[in-house]
Formats: structure tokens, C-alpha cells, sequence
């Protein structure tokens, strides 16, 4: 099974040529004469390097709300992902999106005109005025007009809304999902192709998490035998549960701050991942999970996703066989709920 998994994999394997630098959304902003908004790009945190969409308001709009914080504004008028208009008419009346603010969508209405090439679309009750004003392939800008304020709360719950009248249950856009996919392309551009497929396969269940923290393998060590230790490649695609860690996104500082002994539960249930040696010292003296050395930190990390390159395969250790001396009383390891 692992075998024929790989193949299928390794059939349909397509590199990206080149990268893509992270889009300068306050240059592109004020290129667009939104220039409060350029003033606050810095403050709010969109360069991601991923797809990014903004409802921009105009200046009159944001004259609307003098008291606002024009970057949270600007954090809460711009998505992960592309969004043009004609995607957009098509969504269902009430559809929600996901913001870069935290806990905090956008609502999409349109008007009921039966043309959908007819449509007006509005961004929780203001108008697209200027659609697709800017499109590099990268970052999509629409510039809306009407008023404009700090979206509640509540914004993301569909059954806590009174304004307005749903036909029918709205969809919530999945951050997650858009962030999957940012990992995916960064992925494939760096050398790690074979893990974005296997993202792609387990997408069902990846879905379903709030965060996730993968450790990955390149394409030469799967190909090769799995890292520099040997062994293991297609291993490493058909337990690629047994290296996710899930509802948790460890960047590089959070794994260096684990103490030894510190359990790392995993997708595959009853198989956790044990920090066997902490912190980092150099290349004298790496941090190892389950005695495999992680060579690689922050090869992706976004809103959801953080992924660590391994120098092989994980492979499963049994704690009760470690010594005092190793990890501490295996009673007192500290579990990483």
C-alpha cells in the first residue's frame, strides 16, 4: 500500500519553476491612491507572500468611522486568497469570508438581479464601486464605498445575525483551507513537492483542524531512501499523519522553548512524538524528535501552518525504555496537549 501510494505520488509530481516575491501591499496601495491605507499596511501585517484579496475602503469611507483603527480596518478588509468579481456574484447570498483579523468575516450580499454579469456585490453593506481595480496574479484590490466599521465579534457566526434575511444557511470560507494551500505552493517551490501532494490527499482531514505543525521531508530524501540516515521515503508518505502535529502551530522559537521529554501528540492515535534532545545548541548539538534531528526550521509558516524539514523520517520510540539519565522520570513528561 505505502508503495503503490508512493508511485501514485511520484506519477504525478510537478515542480514550480520559481518563487514568487512577497507582493508589497503598502506600494501597491498607494500606487492606488489609498494612501491612509498605504500608511497602515505595515501596522497590519498582510505580507504573507500567500494570495491576498482587500475590500478597500475609500477615503470617504473611512471618514465614515474617525475613531477606527485604520490597520485593523485594513486587517479586517483583507482575505487570504484571490477573489475577483466574477467569483464573487456567484457566491451565495450571505456568504462569509474569513479575515486576517482574528475571529472576524466579511459578509458578501449581491443585488437579486437575475444577469449575474449584472450584479452589484457588496462587503457587509458596501458597494464594490471599483471592481478588480488591481489583479497581479497575487494580490486582487476592490475598492468599496459606504460605511465602514470594526467588524463584530459575531461576525463568523451565521446564527447570531438579525440584519439580514438568509434564503439559506451561508457558507463560512475556511481559512484553513486557504492556508493549506499557501503551504502547498511554498512547498513545492522549495524543494518538499512530494509533501504538498500528500497534503493534497489527507486535504479532507487536514480541513477539520484549527492549526496544524507538519515536519517534512525534501523530494531527494524521499526518493533516495528517506534522509541522510537511509531508509524510509515511502515510508514517510503513507505515515504522514505520524508527522502532524495537530491544533498546534509550533513555529521555530515555540519548538526551541519545548524541554526535553516533552510528548508531541500526533494524527496517528497512540503514536506521539517525543522531544528526545532540546533547545538547539548548533550543529554540534541539534534538537532531535524521536532522535531524528529537525535540520530545517520555518520552511512554512503562516495564519495555520507551520512546517519543519527533518533530516529522515520519524520513527516510533517507546518512552518506559528511556533512561532517567535521557529524558527526566518518564512520569513527569510533560505532555503538549
Amino acid at each position: 500500500m505505502a508503495t503503490q501510494l508512493f508511485l501514485i505520488i511520484a506519477g504525478i509530481l510537478v515542480l514550480s519553476a520559481a518563487s514568487s516575491a512577497p507582493p508589497n501591499i503598502g506600494s501597491i496601495l498607494s500606487t492606488l491612491g489609498f494612501e491612509e491605507l498605504s500608511a497602515a499596511a505595515s501596522a497590519a501585517n498582510l505580507s504573507s507572500g500567500g494570495p491576498t484579496t482587500i475590500f478597500a475602503p475609500t477615503d470617504a469611507s473611512l471618514d465614515t468611522c474617525p475613531t477606527c483603527s485604520t490597520s485593523l480596518l485594513l486587517q479586517e478588509h483583507s482575505v487570504p486568497g484571490l477573489y475577483p468579481l466574477h467569483f464573487l456574484r456567484r457566491f451565495a447570498f450571505g456568504t462569509k469570508i474569513e479575515s486576517f483579523a482574528a475571529n472576524r468575516c466579511l459578509t458578501v450580499t449581491a443585488s437579486a438581479d437575475p444577469t449575474t454579469a449584472r450584479k452589484k456585490v457588496f462587503i457587509n453593506g458596501a458597494e464594490i464601486a471599483k471592481p478588480d481595480f488591481f489583479n497581479n496574479g497575487l494580490v486582487v484590490v476592490h475598492a468599496i464605498q459606504g460605511y465602514v466599521s470594526h467588524l463584530s465579534p459575531l461576525s463568523c457566526a451565521v446564527e447570531t445575525m438579525t440584519t439580514l434575511s438568509f434564503p439559506h444557511r451561508a457558507a463560512t470560507l475556511s481559512i484553513m483551507r486557504l492556508m493549506l494551500k499557501d503551504a502547498m505552493r511554498a512547498l513545492r517551490v522549495g524543494g518538499y513537492s512530494i509533501v504538498a501532494l500528500s497534503i493534497r490527499l489527507k486535504f479532507p482531514q487536514l480541513l477539520e483542524l484549527k492549526s496544524l505543525t507538519l515536519f517534512a521531508i525534501d523530494d531527494v530524501s524521499v526518493f533516495v531512501g528517506g534522509g541522510r540516515g537511509g531508509g524510509g521515503g515511502q515510508l514517510y508518505v503513507a505515515e504522514m499523519g505520524f508527522h502532524i502535529v495537530p491544533n498546534r502551530l509550533l513555529t521555530a522559537a515555540d519548538l526551541m522553548s519545548l524541554r526535553n521529554g516533552t510528548v508531541l501528540p500526533t494524527m496517528e492515535r497512540g503514536r506521539d512524538l517525543v522531544v528526545t534532545s532540546a533547545g538547539g545548541g548548533g550543529p554540534l548539538e541539534p534538537m532531535r524528535i524521536n532522535f531524528v534531528k529537525v535540520d530545517r526550521f520555518d520552511l512554512v509558516v503562516n495564519k495555520r501552518v507551520a512546517v519543519h524539514g527533518l533530516s529522515m523520517p520519524f520513527r516510533d520510540v517507546d518512552r518506559k525504555w528511556f533512561s532517567s539519565q535521557e529524558l527526566g522520570s518518564v512520569a513527569g513528561v510533560p505532555v503538549m496537549q
